[in-house]
């Protein structure tokens, strides 16, 4: 499946700021914008909602704590109980550190599969970067075009917001 895309260029992170805030104003759907550091306040100026994320790290963590307190409660109480220091075989004090870490390693290890998979980072041989620039000093807006898209209106919006160029590229991998 080919895209294809309009490429605004800017060299300063606070013209990109405003620009995407008036390109949006302008009723123009921006499909990403590409930057070598994260600029604050961009999350808001493209719309994009808050993050569910720490939802699911609740419920991931809630998981690995249940899954502590059954391991520890069935191994000590129930498969193999054994006397310890006089303490009973359900002793929940003593269940704190393993049920601590558990938690903390089924919270890290579900976040970074749940990241990878809402963010498509899949492994893959090459990366698409639609312009190598982006990683290095420039700011780049990504516009997603196609056949019934007005190209000198387009241009002409991203010159007019502070945009030094503007490019069309065509990607086969997104």
């Amino acid at each position: 499946m080919t895209k294809r895309f309009a490429l605004g260029i800017f060299d300063d992170e606070d013209v990109l700021l405003h620009a995407v805030e008036n390109v949006r104003d302008a009723g123009v759907k921006i499909y990403e914008v590409f930057t070598p550091f994260p600029i604050h306040g961009m999350d808001d100026a493209l719309g994009i909602e808050r993050s569910r994320l720490p939802i699911a790290a609740f419920f991931f963590g809630l998981t690995g704590l249940c899954f502590a307190l059954w391991l520890q409660i069935y191994t000590l109480g129930f498969d193999w109980p054994m006397i310890i220091g006089g303490k009973p075989h359900i002793a929940l004090p003593s269940f704190i550190p393993v049920s601590f870490e558990l938690t903390v390693l089924f919270c890290c290890h579900g976040m970074v599969i749940t990241f990878y998979t809402i963010s498509k980072l899949y492994p893959r041989w090459k990366t698409p970067v639609l312009d190598v620039r982006s990683t290095d000093d420039k700011f780049v807006v990504a516009i997603e075009v196609n056949e019934n898209t007005d190209m000198t209106k387009l241009t002409q919006l991203l010159r007019d917001n502070g945009a030094s160029e503007v490019n069309q590229k065509e990607m086969s991998k997104f």
